[in-house]
C-alpha cells in the first residue's frame, strides 16, 4: 500500500477561519461514528492521522488534512448525534452551509455510510443537497469486513436505493482489510484529471 505524506493543518468552527489554499478539497461527511476517522487514517496509510474515539460525536469543527500536498481532506462533524444542543445544531448547520456554498475549491463530496444499516434521513438529506449544488458525489461503505458475505448483495441494494445510487458507484471499503482504499484514490484521481466528474 501506497505511503502518504499527511499533514493536519487546523480545525475551523466557521468558513472564515478555514485555511487559505488552492488545493482540491475533498469533504467527507456521514453520521455520528460512520468510521470517518478510520476511512481517513486507511486512505493515507497512517494509524492516527485523524482521531478515532469510542464516543460519538468528537468531531465539532471542519478538519483540515493536507495530503502529499496535492488534495486536502476536510472532515467535518458527524450528523445525527442526539446529545448535541440546539445551539450546537445551528452553529452546525451555519457551519456547514457557509462551507459548501463558499468554498471554491470543493471538488466532491465522500459520502460515508455504514455498510450494516440502511441510510439515515440525515444521509439522504446530505447527498440531496450536494446534488442541488452539483456537487461530485462519491459513496463509501465502511465496515464491510463486520457484514456476512451472505448478506452482501441485500446490504448495498439497499443503500443504493435509499440514495438513488447506482450500485456501480458504491464503493466497498473497510479501514480493517483496507478494501476499496485503491478504489477511492483511483475515483479522487479521476476527478483532478478530469477523466471523469461523478454526478449521481
Amino acid at each position: 500500500m501506497k505511503y502518504h505524506e499527511v499533514e493536519f493543518l487546523t480545525s475551523s468552527p466557521k468558513i472564515e477561519d478555514c485555511p487559505i489554499s488552492d488545493l482540491p478539497e475533498f469533504v467527507l461527511a456521514g453520521r455520528s461514528n460512520v468510521g470517518k476517522s478510520s476511512l481517513i487514517n486507511a486512505l493515507v496509510n497512517r494509524k492516527n492521522a485523524a482521531y478515532v474515539g469510542n464516543t460519538p460525536g468528537k468531531t465539532r469543527f471542519l478538519n483540515f488534512f493536507k495530503v502529499d500536498n496535492k488534495y486536502m481532506l476536510v472532515d467535518v462533524p458527524g450528523y445525527g448525534f442526539a446529545h448535541r444542543s440546539q445551539k450546537e445544531l445551528v452553529q452546525f448547520g451555519e457551519m456547514m452551509d457557509g462551507y459548501f456554498s463558499n468554498r471554491k475549491n470543493l471538488k466532491a463530496l465522500i459520502l460515508i455510510v455504514d455498510y450494516r444499516h440502511k441510510p439515515t434521513n440525515d444521509d439522504v438529506t446530505m447527498i440531496d443537497y450536494a446534488r442541488e449544488l452539483h456537487m461530485n458525489i462519491l459513496v463509501c461503505a465502511t465496515k464491510k469486513d463486520k457484514c456476512k458475505r451472505s448478506e452482501l448483495a441485500k446490504l448495498k441494494k439497499c443503500i443504493s436505493e435509499t440514495l438513488n445510487v447506482p450500485l456501480s458507484n458504491i464503493i466497498d471499503f473497510s479501514s480493517i482489510t483496507k478494501e476499496g482504499v485503491d478504489s477511492l484514490w483511483d475515483s479522487i484521481d479521476n476527478m483532478l484529471n478530469n477523466e471523469s466528474n461523478i454526478d449521481i
